[in-house]
């Protein structure tokens, strides 16, 4: 294993990444081994579906104090949410490595599941928060006035929520500040086709609420040079976002890099 204590980068957090992705199952102990050596020293490993959830957190149990997982039903599989499924995340979210509920909430962008069935599974998921007393991995697109809704209505008894991989407006950002939600930023804002705009609202952000990701093996940042030959994103990527995301909001990359390590083992609850 890498060297933790001897970095040339900031030490970082990947706050979402979906290591167990059947495109790292060749590879995925070089991926995290290489993540660590450019100084992503921990990763939140996303739980999508229950049985992705277990994945999650047997691959953080591997690596304590490195790997953590969340757990949750991404709305795409809304369809799905039973009271079995209900009782596996009831089960999973004690476990010590699970640091999140989550990646929970609304999509109306693909509606691979119905928007009643979304909403449900969202609201199911929100109450775990408030009886568990965790915090929440957020996904949204597409669906902002029903996200807001339904998560406004119990927002005052979760501990803390994180909007995933904000792409909105501006209008979205504060109204989600305002709400006190932190903000994950992934290699999104590195995209000059659809995320430009997020250069220039980035700094309403406050500091201690900014964290990032990078969604891999999604979102590979676009202004990676030279490019990688394969399109799978990487946690050691993060860097690549931190870079973006100093030079959008004119902060020192070290201190970004130390404001937005400390958000995200806050928020989780992490080990240092």
């Amino acid at each position: 294993m890498p060297d933790l204590q001897n970095q040339a980068n900031p030490i970082l957090v990947d706050i979402g990444a979906n290591l167990t992705h059947d495109s790292f199952d060749v590879d995925r102990t070089a991926v995290i081994a290489r993540a660590i050596e450019a100084g992503v020293q921990q990763m939140v490993v996303t739980g999508s579906t229950a049985e992705e959830s277990v994945k999650a957190a047997d691959l953080a149990l591997s690596m304590p104090g490195v790997l953590f997982a969340t757990a949750g039903v991404h709305p795409h599989y809304s369809d799905d949410y039973s009271d079995a499924v209900h009782q596996q995340l009831r089960l999973l979210l004690p476990r010590p490595e699970v640091v999140a509920v989550g990646e929970c909430g609304l999509d109306y962008f693909r509606n691979f599941s119905s928007r009643e069935h979304q909403t449900a599974a969202f609201r199911r998921q929100l109450e775990l928060a408030i009886e568990f007393q965790m915090p929440v991995f957020l996904h949204q697109r597409d669906a902002h006035d029903d996200f807001v809704e339904i998560l406004a209505s119990q927002n005052d008894r979760i501990p803390r929520a994180v909007a995933h991989c904000f792409t909105g407006e501006e209008t979205e950002l504060r109204e989600y500040i305002d709400m006190g939600l932190y903000i994950g930023i992934t290699g999104w804002i590195c995209d000059e086709r659809r995320g430009h705009h997020l250069q220039d609202i980035i700094h309403l952000i406050p500091n201690d609420r900014l964290m990032l990701e990078t969604d891999a093996p999604y979102l590979l940042p676009r202004t990676l040079t030279p490019r990688p030959k394969s399109r799978r994103n990487e946690p050691v990527y993060l860097q690549e976002v931190l870079a973006v995301v100093a030079e959008a909001t004119q902060v020192d990359s070290a201190e970004l890099a130390k404001q937005t390590t400390a958000n995200a083992r806050r928020f989780f609850g992490l080990e240092n």
